[in-house]
């Protein structure tokens, strides 16, 4: 069986800083994940064999993205 999951990151006027965060995470998107960059958005989908498999690939990307929207920040 295969299963998908998809998530959506939204900025409003932060929409350079959505786009900056997945741009510098798509280089470490594995088989089975692509990023979809959009104006003030992005989407990242997930797809795979096993739920464990999907359920840690989510978890570790969305602690990426914390960890890289508040190296943005510092600056």
């Amino acid at each position: 069986m295969r299963i998908k999951g998809r998530l959506v990151f939204k900025g409003g006027k932060a929409g350079e800083l959505v786009n900056i965060i997945a741009q510098s995470l798509a280089p470490d998107n594995v088989s089975g994940m692509e990023t979809i960059v959009e104006e003030n958005s992005f989407t990242v989908m997930f797809n795979g064999d096993k739920v464990g498999t999907i359920l840690a690939s989510v978890d570790d990307y969305l602690m990426n993205a914390k960890i890289a929207g508040d190296m943005i920040r510092l600056k």
